[in-house]
């Protein structure tokens, strides 16, 4: 029985983080984890820049509501949803994420969370596991599933390798050239045609 794992932003849903950078005019606060391997670093940058700017939890989640799926989004993953179980593994946060999941129709979503201060400031983030998204891969094959795993980005590349099929769907180059051996798609009817090439 297989279990599809997959990457949120940038595979259903834009990235939150540049839409929000897009609102701001922080060009710094543009980077993601296609462009960034580090993710700790990461992380800590971007707080350092919301606390520069004065910049709340609150000012992100009005940005985030008003972010849409991508393009075909939502009707590919209703799709694949009535065809097989899916899992969403994602590095977002459960403070951003409840308005992007019920524009999804409420998928199962594995994330991570920020710590917030009474004032409303972001002052850090607690991960749901270290390195979570191959960890889920591997505890749903320690019972008895065949993972196919996909994402778009440096923190998706060991769920990938996890998985016992792993694709790329619209990564950066640099990705691309960085793993040859892995499969890209590009587009939803792609990404479906190889779904059903390796589960049916």
């Amino acid at each position: 029985m297989y279990i599809v794992c997959l990457d949120l932003e940038g595979v259903l849903v834009p990235e939150i983080w540049i839409a929000f950078s897009r609102a701001t005019g922080i060009e710094e606060l543009s980077l993601t984890t296609r462009d960034v391997p580090d993710y700790d670093a990461l992380m800590k940058g971007r707080i350092r820049i919301l606390s520069e700017h004065r910049l709340k939890l609150a000012d992100i989640q009005r940005v985030v509501s008003g972010v849409d799926p991508l393009e075909g989004a939502f009707e590919f993953l209703q799709a694949l949803r009535a065809k097989t179980q899916v899992l969403i593994l994602s590095d977002t946060f459960t403070q951003f994420a409840r308005p992007l999941m019920e524009k999804l129709a409420w998928p199962t979503l594995f994330c991570n969370s920020l710590v917030v201060d009474v004032d409303g400031s972001i002052v850090d983030y607690e991960l749901r596991q270290r390195n979570g998204k191959c960890r889920a891969v591997e505890a749903m094959k320690s019972i008895g599933f065949r993972v196919l795993a996909a994402g778009d980005s440096y923190n998706d590349l060991s769920m990938i390798r996890s998985a016992d099929n792993g694709i790329l769907f619209r990564p950066p180059e640099a990705i691309v050239g960085e793993c040859p051996d892995l499969p890209v798609v590009h587009t939803y009817g792609e990404f479906t045609e190889r779904i059903r090439a390796v589960i049916g």
